[in-house]
């Protein structure tokens, strides 16, 4: 018997996991986000905290009866459907560049069409992007996403690790964009593909998924519990402030989601929340010989494996 595709309750999953991190990070920084509805989700903002920058954490639910080109290029068996998409993102900038910047979400998609089955899938994942790197907290990450995958089968966690490294990776730099961490996408009943053997379902999906959300906070947070007390001066904040070009160059150039978001008629209030509030650019410059900075591109900023 066919499983239902129960989106309420992803829905309500969903709406839950946004108040549990906000909740989080507000607990950790010490000041409340902002609170911002509109008519398609609910985007949480803080800006000039105690610890976060800015910092943001959206919930949105967007429906349509088209898809963008963005995603009929990429799947073009999905042209004609109606389709409605909701998820959860999430994007942290400290203040303190010892502190990594992070960026997670997961999310679900369904395109219906009558008289056809509903095309679904679920995605999502986490990353971490270090402007100086400590090996112990990229330890962490990866091992915290490792546990957190572990019991849907050995092989996922190195699949979707290597997704990772593969998706946020600046082509036009030739470097990746921090640590990585897993992603996935187009999970559903075909599992990780041809190969898998392993019984997957709308119900095995779904809890993937949130085996991942339910795992945010605990893959980042004591990472800046950690560092937030590291001194730091101009020097750092200085360089902190030109990787974080390289954040702004994926989202803006690479990232799939921020261009579905843009062309779906998105809040882009809410989609260039994960940009960082200062950013520098500089023409061919590289770090100087054996300085820490020199030591993220040639220790962290190469695919490893942290686990």
């Amino acid at each position: 018997m066919a499983v239902k595709i129960d989106t309420e309750a992803v829905r309500h999953y969903l709406t839950g996991l946004r108040v549990k991190i906000v909740s989080a990070l507000e607990r950790f920084d010490g000041k409340p986000f902002k609170r911002d509805a509109w008519e398609r989700g609910i985007a949480c903002v803080t800006e000039e905290g105690n610890f976060f920058e800015r910092g943001g954490v959206n919930f949105s639910h967007v429906t349509g009866d088209a898809m963008p080109a963005s995603a009929t290029a990429h799947r073009p068996e999905l042209a004609g459907r109606a389709w409605e998409a909701m998820g959860v993102s999430l994007v942290l900038h400290p203040r303190n560049p010892y502190c990594p910047t992070a960026h997670a979400n997961v999310r679900f998609f369904i395109a219906t069409k009558e008289g056809e089955d509903p095309v679904w899938w679920f995605g999502g994942g986490m990353d971490m992007t270090p402007y100086y790197g400590f090996e112990a907290d990229a330890q962490h990450f990866h091992q915290t996403c490792k546990t957190a995958l572990h019991p849907f089968g050995e092989d996922v966690y190195p699949r979707y690790k290597q997704w990772c490294d593969d998706y946020f990776f600046l082509k036009h730099r030739n470097e990746p964009r921090g640590i990585g961490g897993v992603f996935f996408d187009d999970l559903n009943e075909r599992g990780l593909g041809e190969g898998d053997k392993s019984h997957w379902n709308f119900t095995r999906c779904f809890t993937l998924m949130q085996a991942v959300g339910n795992n945010l906070t605990e893959a980042y947070l004591p990472i800046c519990e950690r560092r937030k007390d590291t001194p730091y001066g101009e020097r750092e904040r200085d360089f902190q402030a030109y990787r974080r070009g390289r954040y702004v160059e994926f989202n803006l150039v690479w990232d799939r989601g921020t261009l579905f978001g843009l062309q779906s008629n998105g809040r882009t209030e809410s989609i260039l929340m994960s940009l960082p509030p200062t950013v520098k650019w500089r023409y061919d410059w590289h770090p100087a010989k054996g300085t820490p900075e020199e030591k993220l591109y040639t220790d962290f900023l190469r695919p490893r494996d942290w686990a």
